[in-house]
């Protein structure tokens, strides 16, 4: 049977220690503790933990960013989450962002439907 997956259930986990470099496209959830350098597209989840380093054009359903250092374009088609103590610059496109106290962010955010 194809089943839908828990939205807890993580599809794929590029770890701590890991690098990648090119395209990535997915189906489910995704989660980056590693080095990231490319292009991310889905029409899922993205989750960017502590200790990752990601870099590139970002265009995914929603991505939460719980951690690490993300230079990138974020376009996302639902939402965008920020928590501590993630470190992000670039620019955020997204009908809903939501940013927690202490992110540290510099670039520029655009809260609308893309």
């Amino acid at each position: 049977m194809d089943a839908a997956l828990p939205a807890t259930e993580i599809t794929a986990l590029l770890g701590r220690g890991t690098h990648f470099e090119g395209k990535l496209h997915f189906e489910g959830q995704v989660r980056i503790d590693g080095s990231f350098r490319g292009e991310i597209r889905s029409e899922s989840v993205l989750v960017i933990g502590e200790g990752a380093d990601v870099a590139g054009e970002i265009d995914v359903a929603t991505v939460i960013i719980k951690g690490g250092r993300v230079d990138a374009n974020v376009r996302a088609s639902q939402s965008i989450e920020l928590y501590v103590p993630a470190q992000v610059s670039g620019s955020l496109h997204s009908p809903e962002i939501f940013m927690d106290k202490g992110v540290q962010f510099s670039g520029t955010c655009t809260m609308a439907p893309l």
